[in-house]
């Protein structure tokens, strides 16, 4: 990841930043001009070369390359969820950044309060529920290809017991813990789904550490929402599968690794940075899913039969024509009560609350 980290000292972490002079420049920053804006990123964890961090990072290059002459960019790694992350932003909007691309959940409140400062810069802030004057959010439904990949996980387990190796028990994990669980018992109804919290988007120890307890339970497929790839390095290292998570991770497990649920940021970022510029920014809220193009597959395994991939091909292709929700029909969770009814799809203001299990995940839910 050299081409990738070469502007930014690898140990350089949002508790050592005293301003963006430490941060990340992009090769663009040498070649200013006087009608390009600046945008800066601000990051939970570092860059890499997979994960939640590293596909934003991607999306912000694609930006930069087709926003060439007209947008620099700059970015802060390593960004922790608390006063930290409040430092950053700010410093990031008071030092002539146009547009602050915020890209953890943790990051919400303290975007909400510094643009109340800058009402002149636009924030926008990735998979919260807050939005102001100047200040947007978007997310993606991660949940469609968290289906697609349960499906698969369900027709490759021999077990029936898949492992989740879970970050935070908020609304949009819960989801995808829901949703990979379906998939899987709509052609697995035997598949038990445990889930162990590793309360951390980025800890690769806890993750690693989970992911072999799982895996020492006898579950056979594991997968993550969590930013590292040791749950799929672990996969790996024990000889069972993996579904990787943010980024195509096959090259951490070549034969574990049985398909990922990606993510793509950069027409977006392209979009907004328009917008900006060409002075058409709203506030407002996006949930892109698959036939947006914010969420696609990664290559299935060749291990996977060829029926299973036509199988996830067809219902991937409802999913975009809009003829199929992974929530819908009957949602009953551990307790067995009905949380949507035979029929009906479950509401985007719905899915926003989510704090349940349903039937076939066997652990129990964290209390808040």
């Amino acid at each position: 990841m050299t081409n990738r980290r070469q502007f930014i000292q690898a140990s350089v972490s949002g508790s050592a930043i005293l301003g963006l002079g430490l941060a990340g420049c992009s090769k663009s920053d040498d070649k200013k001009s006087g009608s390009a804006i600046k945008a800066g990123f601000v990051y939970v964890s570092p860059i890499g070369d997979a994960g939640w961090t590293y596909q934003h990072d991607l999306g912000r290059l694609e930006m930069e390359k087709s926003m060439a002459g007209k947008v620099t960019t700059s970015f802060v790694e390593k960004v922790a969820e608390g006063a930290d992350a409040e430092r950053v932003i700010r410093e990031m909007a008071s030092s002539g950044n146009k547009i602050v691309f915020a890209t953890s959940f943790g990051y919400m409140n303290y975007v909400e309060k510094v643009a109340k400062d800058f009402p002149k810069v636009v924030f926008m802030h990735a998979t919260g529920y807050k939005s102001g004057e100047n200040f947007g959010n978007y997310n993606a439904r991660f949940y469609e290809g968290r289906y697609l990949t349960g499906v698969i996980a369900g027709k490759m387990t021999k077990s029936n017991i898949l492992g989740y190796v879970a970050a935070f028990p908020i609304p949009e994990v819960l989801q995808g813990i829901n949703a990979f669980t379906l998939g899987a018992r709509s052609v697995n109804p035997k598949v038990d789904v445990r889930v162990i919290w590793v309360n951390s988007w980025y800890d690769p120890g806890k993750e690693r550490e989970a992911a072999m307890t799982l895996i020492a339970q006898k579950a056979d497929v594991v997968t993550h929402p969590t930013d590292s790839t040791a749950a799929v390095q672990a996969a790996e290292e024990k000889g069972v599968y993996a579904c990787g998570y943010h980024s195509d991770m096959s090259k951490y497990g070549a034969k574990a690794h049985l398909t990922a649920t990606t993510h793509h940021w950069g027409a977006y970022y392209t979009k907004i940075a328009q917008e900006v510029i060409g002075g058409t920014w709203k506030s407002g809220t996006i949930w892109g899913g698959m036939k947006d193009g914010f969420i696609k597959l990664a290559p299935i395994n060749a291990s996977v039969p060829q029926p299973v991939k036509d199988q996830v091909a067809k219902i991937e292709t409802d999913i975009k024509a809009g003829t199929f929700h992974p929530f819908s029909g009957s949602v009953k969770d551990q307790s067995g009560k009905e949380r949507l009814g035979a029929g009906k799809t479950m509401s985007d203001e719905d899915l926003g609350k989510m704090d349940y299990y349903v039937q076939g995940v066997t652990s129990k839910l964290p209390k808040s």
